[in-house]
């Protein structure tokens, strides 16, 4: 007789990274101010196996502004988080979310005429 309570066994589920509640409202925050002040339009959200993406577009149909990581496994050397621009470049990298995106918040600071 089987037991209804023993189910096949199939591969584990793969670990995924991602942005974490608080992290998404830190960025997300930023992206709204960002969208009012008309630089970003759109973004898109990729979580992969050792990083977690927000990418950041002018146009939709265009390659990212800026794209902002998160890769755990850098957490002990250079910092979790990066800003990475278009080019590829790395603009910032730290261990805080928040200090690491002041680098776009420059973008919103406008003189005034």
């Amino acid at each position: 007789m089987n037991s209804l309570s023993s189910f096949p066994k199939g591969p584990a589920p793969q670990q995924v990274v991602a942005f974490h509640r608080t992290e998404l409202s830190v960025i997300l925050s930023l992206y709204g101010r960002m969208v009012a002040a008309g630089e970003w339009r759109d973004y898109g959200i990729s979580t992969l196996k050792d990083a977690a993406v927000f990418s950041v577009f002018k146009r939709t149909a265009e390659n990212p502004l800026y794209r902002i990581e998160k890769r755990p496994k850098l957490r002990n050397r250079q910092g979790e988080y990066a800003v990475i621009g278009t080019d590829g470049q790395i603009l910032k990298r730290g261990h805080d979310l928040k200090t690491v995106l002041r680098v776009l918040e420059r973008k919103l600071i406008r003189a005034v005429d």
